[in-house]
């Protein structure tokens, strides 16, 4: 499919790209990106050539949160419309079934950082900057505050959203906004590698253990352990489980199922 704002490309390896194509803009949100990174996730995650999805940026930045060109004159109404768009490819990757990997480099800032810490896990550059900044504008992050407040803890996750200021790379990793930091020269290669050696896991296992970790997310410990139980149960009647183990028996490589 054709899109405007976004460009995707599937390889060979299970791994498609979502490139967030505005540049000039450094890549922020308007309505017309939103909803074609929303569908494009979703199109991605029913695509059986795809087991990883990586979305990142072109040009200097990863996204430079929001396009507050079109903020004026809307009802209160209206902007609840507009902030659910801006926000629903957010919420579209935890109900994924395939895992996303964020390749940030330059600025991810407020909707842009909040798209990072909703992604499964996200490598930067050793020279991007993350941050909640919308507070310096007279408004808040309080969309992105969710995903980021879950990766971060409550002290962090208020400090970021109260200060509006942008932390360097290895601060969002000590914070736990992100998994790892690489040179910038390595950050395509490096995000590449990491997600290739995920495709290369079982689908099903992979697939499994995301829906389940998002679904044991907010159960009390106790339900969590039940939850997580009974889907590991389901897994081990999967064919892949029964050749995981097989071929680990055997010191062979498996062969997975297309999922």
């Amino acid at each position: 499919m054709s899109y405007e704002s976004i460009v995707v490309a599937i390889g060979d390896d299970y791994v498609a790209d979502i490139t967030l194509n505005r540049p000039k803009s450094l890549n922020t949100f308007t309505t017309t990106l939103a909803r074609e990174l929303g569908q494009a996730l979703q199109e991605l995650d029913e695509d059986r050539r795809v087991r990883v999805v990586i979305v990142k940026g072109a040009g200097k930045a990863f996204c430079a949160g929001i396009d507050v060109g079109d903020f004026f004159g809307k009802t209160a109404s209206e902007y609840r419309e507009w902030i659910e768009c801006m926000e629903a490819p957010l919420g579209i990757i935890s109900r994924m079934k395939k895992p996303v990997i964020a390749q940030v480099h330059g600025v991810a800032a407020a909707n842009g950082a909040g798209l990072v810490a909703a992604s499964d896990l996200a490598v930067v550059s050793e020279r991007a900057r993350l941050g909640l900044t919308a507070i310096n504008v007279g408004l808040n992050c309080i969309g992105p505050i969710i995903p980021v407040s879950k990766s971060v803890g409550r002290k962090r996750a208020l400090e970021l959203l109260l200060y509006g200021e942008l932390v360097n790379a290895q601060q969002a990793l000590d914070m736990g906004l992100v998994n790892k930091v690489v040179p910038e020269d390595d950050l395509e290669a490096a995000t590449r590698e990491w997600a290739v050696l995920l495709a290369k896991k079982s689908p099903v296992a992979v697939q499994i253990a995301k829906k389940s970790f998002y679904s044991a997310a907010d159960m009390n410990y106790y339900q969590a352990f039940d939850y997580m139980n009974e889907a590991f149960a389901r897994l081990c009647t999967a064919e892949d489980a029964k050749e995981g183990v097989q071929a680990f028996l055997e010191k062979r490589s498996p062969v997975w199922q297309e999922k």
